[in-house]
């Protein structure tokens, strides 16, 4: 845990509710209350609201009227603190630079950027991050997910265990590890894909960053691929939900342990689109799902016979 992570977790764990010792505590900024999530006691009534004092009703007002700069964020090396020199050569109003501050600029530019990346613990950072940017972008991945892939890194850098492995294969494990963390469907090929190292080298790396810094990663959920089957295959609402149903129904048989998470969540929308006549090919949802027709074929005989589902093929 780096020292940023530590002073927030002492700052939150400050009050502990006086009643019933809860540390769960929810901060009501409108009535500048700390109050006990579990029993409502009121801890603290002076809070001190962090947020502008200023209100904007559009993006213009709120540009405009904006004074600092963004919030710190683990997917930049420098988390976001450093200044950043502007490429285009203009002042404040707008107008050229002469050409003696367009030197003097263009100076300034280039110390600043050799500052901004000093010694090696930083160069690493700076390449390994922009490559989850890049990945990130390729999966369509969510801005938690690349904080969550980033604090890991830095977690695994921290802890030298990059020693001996590539920087793409630690970043690609990283960022599979951040997808699992956060219920995030994507599988090893799909990352292996977008990335510059084999299936292999990213699943070993994987294992043991996973064992040295002992994250807790929950098993694949395959309802965590329905939302996503559903929207490549474009189905209605109507269709996920039945296959919610017939996933329920599978987990009280027993039919899911010992299955691929992505062919049986495959196979349910396959059957799920047929029950509801929004019917769909095997070679729709296998191009979709990422699993062959073969598996869809066997994980749709299965549930069929074991729930008794009559489907009219």
């Amino acid at each position: 845990m780096t020292e940023l992570e530590k002073q927030e977790e002492r700052e939150d764990n400050i009050f502990y509710c006086s009643e019933c010792n809860n540390g769960v505590l929810i901060k009501d900024y409108e009535r500048a209350e700390l109050i006990c999530k579990n029993c409502g006691l009121v801890i603290k009534d002076h809070l001190i609201d962090t947020g502008p004092e200023w209100r904007a009703f559009d993006q213009e007002q709120r540009e405009k009227r904006v004074r600092v700069g963004g919030p710190t964020t683990y997917t930049m090396h420098d988390k976001g603190l450093s200044t950043v020199i502007d490429w285009r050569n203009k002042d404040s109003q707008g107008k050229e630079l002469t050409p003696r501050k367009r030197a003097q600029i263009y100076r300034l530019r280039m110390w600043q950027r050799r500052v901004r990346v000093a010694d090696p613990f930083e160069r690493n950072l700076a390449f390994a991050l922009s490559e989850v940017g890049r990945m990130s972008s390729n999966l369509g991945l969510s801005q938690n997910v690349r904080e969550e892939t980033a604090i890991i890194y830095r977690k695994a850098v921290e802890r030298r265990l990059i020693r001996g492995r590539s920087i793409e294969g630690v970043v690609a494990a990283s960022l599979y590890a951040a997808c699992r963390k956060c219920k995030i469907p994507r599988t090893l090929d799909e990352i292996a894909e977008i990335s510059r190292v084999e299936k292999k080298e990213i699943g070993r790396s994987y294992r043991f960053i996973a064992r040295e810094l002992e994250i807790e990663i929950p098993p694949i959920n395959p309802m965590d691929f329905l939302p996503r089957l559903s929207n490549a295959l474009n189905l209605p609402g109507l269709v996920q939900k039945k296959a919610i149903e017939l996933l329920q129904k599978a987990y009280e048989k027993g039919l899911t342990s010992g299955r691929g998470p992505s062919g049986l969540a495959a196979a349910v929308m396959y059957i799920s689109s047929i029950l509801l006549n929004e019917r769909r090919t095997q070679r729709e949802v296998s191009e979709a799902a990422g699993v062959t027709e073969v598996t869809i074929r066997n994980r749709y005989k299965e549930l069929v016979e074991k729930l008794k589902l009559e489907v009219d093929i």
